[in-house]
């Protein structure tokens, strides 16, 4: 009967101290558990301490305190009282810990921890060694206390700026406003980087059930034999929509005009019947680069067969994450179909005309299995066949090819 008693008392006590624990700071969690045991008596330290899960240290010092002068309000010990900061005991440690992390600016450029992964527990052991003991929690604590966080790099950096650079961009958006309000066809174009077709690791995450991920080879080393996919994306910048030509071969300036080609027979001339202008803005490299000559010379080609005067503006050089066709159309295909392996062409062409966002995107896209020789050289003699007509300002980068029909 007592053993009953006792056992009730005990399931009291842990109720009562379920209800007011929550609501109580670290001093009168101490002062609580102080009185309860006080008033138990012999064995009231350690049945308190089972219960409120304080040491009994704790608990006795809880009740010396019931003795003494109540402390200040907002106070919880006397001053002075309990650990020291790691920064007012180790005065030298936050010093020691940024010449650490970046040693480059702050400390010894031959430091062991230039070139290695500087971990929060590596960092602790490093500084234990020296002579600074520290767990590797506080190390945390203290880089982001000094400004420190995880961060990736970031591409910002744009490499020499061509003095009318800002210039070329003003040209290009008047050249773009006035095209847009004339409702004359704008395309933004460029060739998005090739994919590797097979069973190869594709970065980014999709939603699978637990425990079922892709299965995709270890290593993507291809060989010359594995096929590549070049897409080759335009943007129309007044419908919203994008067309991608998906090329097996080479990414030549005879791709990137057949894939202008392309969009204008299945899209453009139904969207604009009248149109006797094009405006392209694209990269200054590349397929479509403002130095190509076989660039030039198939869009004369097709100026010819459109019966449309061609007008180009080219960024300027290290400029390209500006054009259109980056941030709203090969962006959005790049999440579209993350962490799906790219088995072969066909897994592309839908993953690609899948695409769409909030604002209405809509996406088609072909197979284009055209063979593309890379190599082609263009002469003299037929370059001076494009009627090419440089603009006054960059004439390099901005000009108009005419058709050679027209007078």
């Amino acid at each position: 009967m007592l053993a009953d008693m006792a056992e009730q008392e005990m399931g009291a006590l842990r109720a009562k101290v379920a209800r007011l624990w929550p609501h109580l700071d670290e001093r009168a969690r101490r002062l609580f558990a102080a009185s309860e045991a006080s008033e138990m008596g012999r064995g009231g330290v350690s049945l308190l301490s089972r219960v409120c899960g304080l040491s009994r240290v704790t608990i006795t010092k809880g009740m010396r305190e019931l003795g003494e002068r109540p402390l200040p309000p907002g106070r919880v010990r006397r001053p002075g009282a309990g650990r020291h900061r790691i920064e007012v005991s180790d005065p030298e440690l936050a010093a020691c810990l940024d010449t650490l992390v970046d040693p480059s600016s702050r400390g010894d450029p031959e430091s062991p921890l230039r070139w290695t992964l500087k971990s929060t527990r590596v960092l602790a052991g490093e500084l234990t060694t020296s002579g600074h003991p520290v767990s590797h929690t506080t190390v945390r604590q203290l880089l982001k206390a000094t400004g420190y966080s995880l961060q990736g790099t970031r591409k910002t950096e744009e490499g020499e700026q061509h003095p009318d650079r800002d210039a070329q961009f003003r040209f290009i958006n008047e050249a773009v406003r006035k095209a847009l309000a004339a409702r004359r066809p704008v395309i933004s174009v460029d060739t998005k980087k090739k994919e590797l077709i097979g069973n190869y690791e594709n970065a980014g995450r999709t939603w699978r059930p637990v425990k079922d991920p892709h299965r995709v080879k270890v290593h993507d080393f291809p060989t010359l034999e594995v096929p590549r996919a070049y897409p080759y994306g335009i943007y129309d910048l007044a419908q919203n929509t994008g067309f991608v030509n998906i090329g097996t071969d080479h990414d030549t300036g005879a791709f990137a005009v057949a894939s202008i080609r392309g969009w204008w027979r299945a899209e453009g001339r139904r969207l604009y019947p009248r149109a006797r202008s094009l405006l392209i803005t694209a990269d200054g490299g590349g397929s479509n680069g403002y130095r190509l000559r076989l660039w030039k010379l198939k869009l004369q080609e097709f100026a010819d067969e459109a019966d449309l005067t061609v007008h180009v503006c080219h960024f300027p050089p290290g400029t390209s994450k500006w054009n259109k066709v980056e941030h709203r159309l090969f962006s959005f295909i790049s999440s579209n179909w993350r962490g799906d392996p790219l088995r072969d062409y066909e897994t592309i062409v839908r993953l690609i005309a899948k695409t769409t966002t909030a604002k209405g995107l809509k996406v088609t896209c072909r197979l284009d299995r055209r063979r593309y020789p890379v190599g082609r050289k263009v002469t003299d003699t037929e370059f001076a066949t494009v009627r090419l007509y440089p603009n006054g300002f960059h004439g390099e980068w901005n000009y108009a090819i005419r058709p050679r029909s027209r007078t």
